[in-house]
């Protein structure tokens, strides 16, 4: 029997090294009749290293400059405003608009926003730098599309012709992605796969595969790193856009026979087989905001049977089919519910990592109770020591930075864009306001080296708490929200005054509007930074191995 368990455990270790660590992020969308106040909602959770933000104000060019395509974009070893080598080029526009440069960057000063998810797509379709000529990552297409476009259907299509004129080249590990492509109107879905390695623009071939869709108003979605596209209507341009290959590259590759007289499933044709740490967030996002949508499997935790997340036999494997592409919520989605949901940790379901029974302690009377140590982010050594096997939640310790978009067409757009910001791990951080018509984003997020602790970075002051919940996670992240929480809760309940006196302003001094706004989530920032550098101190006093 403990050889058995062993193996079982050595089996388990493979699986989790094997999930690609790329896929860590995840996307929410609610079209403007599906949210609490109107707006168009757009988020997005990221793992890579950079974290840091930082404005790019608009230009002009001379006819016949040319614009750069780069390779490391998300590289937080180089310096700000580095992006790395020098691809290729591609012809420059007369103006672009200002947007806010980041690893992935999401709002221009025009109110289009863009999220992103890395996605999986069939081991055929994979390029690699060295096995093709494709040099148009994902994140400098939506730079591209941030400086030149104001209407996200204008952003598809751009991000499209840039994909099958230049080619896709992943630069998340072997990842395809989706984007979610958003103005005050509406938002698209749009998802692009590679065509494999050998691919050259001298033969006239796509340089890739993409298809989008449009979210309903009325409706929601979420990309948790896999496809959500299924059957695409070419002929009602009002929901669908593809590109020419969109169908054929399967036929071609022996994916999709068109004598069969099977519907055309794009999510099926080019993504692999399902994996858990995508399917586990489709089941709490519908079970979360559409519970009454259909019969869901049940992953809910039983007080009665604490094995029961373990046990493979209890375990539904529910096909891809069950969830749509979106669906009406059965409640206004609010930014403040994008947010929850984006540090959730799968509480009360069977993936709670801190719901396995290692956790629980004697009591002192004769029962247990749950350890003060048990965390929803068990670093490796650690889930060796409890013998617990990972499971991925929509939070991450592994953080970087993600956001919480609204777009609101009934403002000016300097107003009326504002993504809520969180640095490292959005279980901890706060989320601060940043408006497009901010002129500058404050020092303090956008000083960030992995290899090199600064006091002055907000990211690391997180960071340090973070680390330092590890010496009682329980009771620290209580300390952390009686701190956390008032400040956002007073950044929400103040927002609607702050964008009144800003359009107040505006309407006499645009400029002067823009300078206040700023400031204004200039403070907040700093006082992000003040906020976790004091909690650092008070923990590591509270808590520190000085005491019995």
């Amino acid at each position: 029997m403990k050889k058995i368990k062993c193996i079982i455990l050595v089996i388990l270790t493979v699986l989790w090294i094997s999930v690609p660590k790329a896929f860590s992020c995840t996307i929410i969308a609610a079209g403007k009749k599906a949210t609490a106040d109107g707006s168009v909602i757009i988020s997005h959770t990221d793992t890579g290293p950079d974290s840091r933000i930082y404005y790019v104000p608009g230009k002009t060019f001379r006819a016949g400059e040319m614009a750069p395509v780069y390779w490391g974009i998300q590289d937080a070893g180089l310096p700000l405003e580095d992006d790395g080598e020098v691809l290729g080029y591609i012809p420059q526009v007369k103006k672009t608009y200002g947007y806010f440069h980041s690893a992935y960057s999401h709002m221009n000063e025009a109110q289009l926003g863009i999220a992103e998810s890395t996605t999986a797509q069939r081991p055929e379709l994979v390029c690699t730098r060295e096995g093709g000529k494709q040099i148009m990552t994902i994140e400098q297409a939506m730079i591209f599309a941030l400086q030149r476009c104001d209407k996200a259907r204008e952003a598809v299509l751009l991000i499209g012709d840039l994909m099958i004129r230049y080619g896709f080249l992943p630069s998340s590990g072997d990842g395809s992605e989706t984007l979610v492509i958003a103005d005050t109107e509406e938002a698209w879905v749009f998802e692009v796969f590679g065509v494999g390695n050998g691919w050259n623009p001298g033969t006239g071939k796509p340089g890739a595969i993409w298809a989008a869709q449009r979210l309903p108003d009325d409706q929601a979605t979420m990309v948790p790193n896999w496809s959500i596209i299924k059957e695409i209507n070419v002929e009602d341009d009002s929901r669908f856009m593809v590109s020419e290959n969109y169908m054929q590259e399967a036929i071609d590759r022996g994916w999709y026979d068109r004598a069969s007289g099977k519907p055309f499933i794009w999510q099926e044709a080019y993504s692999p087989l399902p994996e858990e740490y995508a399917t586990s967030r489709f089941w709490l996002f519908y079970t979360t905001f559409m519970p009454s949508l259909r019969e869901w499997p049940d992953r809910k935790l039983d007080p009665s049977n604490p094995y029961k997340g373990m046990q493979p036999y209890y375990q539904v494997v529910e096909p891809l089919s069950i969830y749509p592409f979106a669906a009406v919520p059965e409640k206004k989605i609010s930014v403040r519910d994008v947010i929850a949901f984006q540090r959730s940790t799968f509480e009360g379901t069977i993936y709670d990592m801190t719901s396995y029974p290692e956790w629980l302690v004697p009591d002192g009377n004769g029962g247990y109770v749950k350890s003060p140590l048990a965390t929803p982010f068990p670093g490796s050594e650690m889930r060796k020591l409890i013998k617990q096997t990972y499971r991925r939640p929509v939070a991450r310790h592994r953080g970087h930075y993600g956001m919480v978009m609204q777009l609101r067409g009934w403002l000016p757009d300097a107003i009326g864009g504002v993504y809520w910001v969180y640095l490292d791990n959005p279980y901890f951080s706060p989320y601060v306001p940043i408006y497009a018509g901010n002129l500058s984003v404050a020092e303090t997020y956008n000083i960030y080296d992995p290899e090199k602790y600064e006091e002055r970075s907000a990211r690391w002051a997180i960071d340090f708490v973070d680390n330092l919940a590890n010496l009682q996670f329980r009771d620290i992240a209580a300390d952390v929200r009686s701190v956390r929480d008032p400040f956002e809760d007073e950044m929400f309940a103040a927002q609607e005054k702050v964008e009144a006196e800003a359009l107040a302003m505006y309407r006499k001094d645009q400029e002067a509007a823009r300078r206040f706004l700023t400031g204004y989530s200039d403070t907040k920032m700093n006082k992000v930074t003040e906020m976790f550098t004091d909690l650092r101190n008070q923990i590591i006093t509270r808590y520190t191995n000085n005491r019995e």
